[in-house]
């Protein structure tokens, strides 16, 4: 899902990149997009998951349906992330984590050409890979 808040204290907006030869602007989804493909390719993540409130029951997301385990907030031109994620069975959650971390900021930072300022994982389950 991706969710763009608003309230008094910040200014939440696209991504804005300008130079002399004019400006560019990132819509969020794109942004949700992109992060969320970076994710499940990382190791010891079998796949984003999203939460069904009604059943309380966390389910894998399908390749065309990542955002849906992405929050995304732009806030002065900087990315705060959170990520829904499924991870494997007997892995190290926090080497997993801290990985997942890494290549989603640096990999962003590279597409978007903006600052990722938060990063905030959750693990929603574990999973036995075949």
């Amino acid at each position: 899902m991706v969710r763009v808040k608003h309230a008094e204290t910040r200014y939440y907006m696209k991504g804005h990149i300008s130079n002399k030869l004019g400006a560019v602007s990132i819509d969020e989804e794109v942004i949700a997009r992109y992060a969320g493909s970076v994710v499940v390719e990382c190791f010891g993540i079998v796949g984003m998951a999203a939460v069904s409130m009604k059943d309380g029951l966390v389910k894998i997301l399908k390749k065309e349906s990542l955002t849906h385990g992405v929050n995304l907030e732009i806030v002065d031109n900087k990315l705060h992330l959170g990520f829904h994620v499924i991870v494997a069975y007997g892995v190290s959650i926090q080497a997993v984590s801290e990985n997942l971390m890494e290549n989603v900021k640096y990999r962003l930072e590279e597409f978007t050409g903006l600052e990722v300022e938060e990063i905030n994982v959750y693990i929603d389950g574990v999973r036995v890979i075949d």
